[in-house]
This record gives C-alpha cells, sequence and structure tokens, in this order.
C-alpha cells in the first residue's frame, strides 16, 4: 500500500506524528515489559548473618522448641536454677531441660569452638550456659526434685493414711485374725486334705501353704460333678451350718485386696533417694566457689522445711508395713517372699470361690426337692387315676355281669325282690306314691320265652314264672 501511495494521482499521507510511534513502541514492543522493572531491595533477612550450627539439626530443633516454653532468657537461666526460683520454670518444663542435657561428644565439640557464642544457635547457646555450672545436671535434678516434693509427699502421705485407716477403721487385719469362723474352716479345710491323704506321708500335715486353698475349686470327684470346694460346703452345710457365712467377718476383705503395697513403697523409695540426692548436693556445693553461696542456701532452707514431713512419712510407712508383716506372719508365709498383696488376694479369691460353691450347692438342694416334689404330684395323678379307671372297670363288670344272667340266676333276684312286690299289690290303690316306688324298686327279669331280653314284671300277669 505504501508504493501504491507514491504514485502520481493518489492521496499523499502525512507523516505519523512521533507521539504515535512512542504509544506503538511501548504497547507493541517484543520486548519483556518486567524486564525493566526496578528491581526490589534485598530483605534484611539476607543481610542477616547465618547461625553457626553445631548440634545436630534433628535434636537441635527439639531443643529449641522446648527451650521456646520457657519465658527466661537463657543468659539467667542457670540463675534461677540455682535460686531454687519456683517461678522462673514449674517441673515439667526443668524435667525437659534434663531431658535434653548435652552429650560428652557435644561437649568437646563446642569446647572446640573459638567464635562469638552469639553467633551459635539457641540450642548451643543453652549447652553452653549449662557447661558453666559445675554439675549442672545434678542441680537440675535437685531442682526437679524441690518443685515435685510438696505433691508427691503429699501423694505419698494421702495413701499411707488410707491404708493406715484402713486397717485401723475397717479393722480387718482384726477381723481376719480373730475370725473364729475363719478358724473353723481352715481347720475343717486342713482335715479333709488329710482324709485325702490318709495312708501317705503328708496324711498327718498340722498345716498347709495359703495358695492349697485355690486348689480345692480345682480338684474334681471321680464324676466330675463336685468340686473338692463343694463337698466342704456340703459337709459344712450338713454338720457346722452356721460357719457357712463366715465371709461376713472379712468385710474388708474387698476393698483391702485393691491397695498396692508395691506402689507405695515404690513411691517412698523415690521420695527417700531424691531426699538424699539433695543432701549429697548440698555437701559437694562447698566447693564449687562464691558463685554457689546462694544454691546452698536454698538447699539449707529447703531440706530444713522438708525434714519433719519426710520423718512423719517414714514413721507413717514403717507403722503400716509392720502390721501387714503381721498379717502374713498369721497365714505361716514369709513377708520376704509372700507379699501382703498376694496374701490378701488368695484369702479374697477363696471367699469367693467358697460362696459360689454354697449357692451351688443351695441350687442344687432347691433343684433336686422340686424335682422330687413334682415326681410326687405325678405319681399322686396317676395312683388317682389308677383308682377312677379302676372304679369305672368294677361298674363296667357289674353292668356286664347283670346283662349276663341266666333265667336261673334271675330266680335269685326274683325271690329276693318277691316282698316288694306283694307290698306293691297290697298298697295298689291305697298310695300312688308308695306304689311308684315300689314300681321302681322291682328289677327287670329275663323271660324264658324272649330268651335272654329283659323285661319288665307286668303287673297284671305277675312274674313271667
Amino acid at each position: 500500500m505504501y508504493a501504491t501511495n507514491q504514485q502520481p494521482g493518489t492521496i499523499k499521507l502525512k507523516r505519523a506524528p512521533e507521539s504515535d510511534a512512542s504509544e506503538l513502541k511501548t504497547l507493541f514492543s517484543a520486548t519483556n515489559p518486567h524486564s525493566e522493572k526496578p528491581s526490589k531491595p534485598k530483605s534484611k533477612a539476607a543481610n542477616k548473618p547465618q547461625k553457626v550450627l553445631l548440634i545436630e539439626h534433628r535434636r537441635a530443633f527439639n531443643c529449641e522448641i522446648i527451650l521456646s516454653k520457657v519465658k527466661t532468657p537463657l543468659p539467667g537461666l542457670m540463675e534461677h536454677v540455682l535460686n531454687l526460683d519456683e517461678l522462673a520454670m514449674d517441673a515439667d518444663q526443668v524435667d525437659n531441660l534434663i531431658k535434653f542435657c548435652p552429650t560428652k561428644e557435644e561437649m568437646e565439640l563446642l569446647k572446640g569452638y573459638k567464635g562469638e557464642p552469639e553467633a551459635l544457635g539457641k540450642c548451643e547457646q543453652f549447652f553452653l550456659e549449662l557447661m558453666k555450672v559445675p554439675r549442672w545436671e545434678s542441680k537440675l535434678r535437685v531442682f526437679f526434685y524441690k518443685l515435685k516434693f510438696t505433691t508427691l509427699v503429699a501423694d505419698q502421705m494421702k495413701n499411707l493414711n488410707d491404708l493406715y485407716l484402713s486397717v485401723e477403721q475397717a479393722s480387718y487385719l482384726l477381723s481376719l485374725m480373730s475370725s473364729v469362723k475363719l478358724r473353723r474352716v481352715l481347720q475343717k479345710v486342713l482335715s479333709l486334705r488329710n482324709a485325702l491323704n490318709l495312708g501317705t506321708t503328708r496324711g498327718a500335715a498340722v498345716g498347709f501353704r495359703l495358695d492349697s486353698l485355690l486348689i480345692l475349686n480345682e480338684t474334681c470327684g471321680s464324676s466330675n460333678k463336685m468340686t473338692l470346694m463343694h463337698y466342704l460346703c456340703k459337709v459344712l452345710a450338713d454338720k457346722l451350718p452356721e460357719l457357712l457365712d463366715f465371709s461376713k467377718d472379712l468385710g474388708s476383705l474387698e476393698p483391702a485386696s485393691k491397695i498396692q503395697i508395691k506402689n507405695l513403697a515404690e513411691n517412698m523409695q523415690l521420695i527417700t533417694k531424691g531426699f538424699e540426692r539433695v543432701i549429697q548436693e548440698k555437701k559437694l556445693c562447698k566447693n564449687d566457689g562464691h558463685g554457689s553461696k546462694k544454691f546452698r542456701k536454698s538447699l539449707k532452707t529447703f531440706l530444713a522445711s522438708a525434714e519433719p514431713d519426710m520423718k512423719s512419712m517414714a514413721s507413717l510407712f514403717s507403722q503400716v508395713g509392720k502390721r501387714l508383716d503381721g498379717l502374713i506372719i498369721y497365714f505361716g508365709e514369709d513377708p520376704m517372699k509372700c507379699p501382703y498383696e498376694k496374701v490378701v488376694e488368695t484369702l479374697f479369691k477363696f471367699v469367693r470361690m467358697f460362696n459360689q460353691a454354697r449357692d451351688e450347692n443351695c441350687k442344687q438342694i432347691e433343684a433336686e426337692k422340686k424335682a422330687a416334689q413334682k415326681a410326687a404330684e405325678q405319681e399322686r395323678l396317676k395312683a388317682e387315676e389308677n383308682e377312677k379307671s379302676k372304679v369305672q372297670n368294677h361298674s363296667k363288670m357289674e353292668s356286664e355281669l347283670i346283662r349276663n344272667k341266666t333265667p336261673i340266676e334271675s330266680a335269685e333276684y326274683c325271690f329276693l325282690f318277691f316282698p316288694f312286690y306283694i307290698i306293691k299289690k297290697w298298697w295298689k290303690n291305697r298310695s300312688g306314691v308308695l306304689v311308684a316306688a315300689a314300681s321302681a324298686c322291682v328289677p327287670a327279669f329275663f323271660d324264658e320265652k324272649k330268651g335272654n331280653d329283659l323285661v319288665l314284671i307286668d303287673e297284671e300277669e305277675g312274674f313271667p314264672w
């Protein structure tokens, strides 16, 4: 088109203004419009120096999570620990810090670092703060024990008091040892045991182990329908029924079986060891220099306040232990070999199995009684039915006998009832009622002419003979 416009006779176009060319260049340029955008200023993070990380990445990351929950700054962290400041951290936070104490390898690695401490990561800085304090792990554990002491002692004293009250108030030890019924039941068990072992070396025993009581429920008779426990209940029901409710004397045995003295002993040992660690640390920190003076003072104050609680708790634990050992010895067991829990649990199981066998025997006796009553009732009904059948058969036989009478046999009836016939004739015209009654009393006779057919006596003809 441009060439054509330059020919003669054509319209000449004006030259495009510069503004149009500039606009076209802006709108349709092939260059990337974003390339001319001014570059953003670099972030401050890019200029921030990188932290020096010496500890394994995952361990350092987990440690920093724990440290983020502690509000106390790292430079003053151990200062609060040495002062046993309960407001700085709680027991859980101190326990987590103990779990992330540096290993020997990590401490050697940090000792070889010659740079600025501020350039290290937060985990590395925490390790360096710990390494400034002699026996830092022991001091952290003492601080943790001090934070937990009040709760530990309170819980332990509560459990010991509960156990002591169950011993004193419920008096289950006294009831077990003074229960005459229980002692007589155990004597009966011994006699049954000796009777079964008669003729052997074990047939004259003067006692038995406590766990032998549970074997009674496992020893079955020859028919496998009755255990020795059922037989014991049967013998007592026949000869000594007053002993069947001996379990009423042991009413507090079930709650006593739920007490775990082993857990109480473990808690007592844990508290005692912690207290001994505090005493030991108080002695050792004398040589830690001037910086440990506040720490020693704090330990002294804590020990002075905690010592009465420790003595009271130890005394109560000793009293409970002596009473429980007395129960174990009473049943012929060794407290060192047979713990309290086993004794009470065995007695509780024996009582439960005894009551179950006793109830099953009662149900069996009741079932047999009902079966006997039912059999007797059936026998009575059967006897009545037989009696009724006999009566019916007798009536039927009499009827058949009369029906089968011969004329000669009938003559006997004729002579028998002849007086009634005379009376009938005599009173015929005097009393109609008597006549009717006499007629009713006249029997039927056989007519020789008509065979054995029954006919009534005709009043006019008289007897057929």
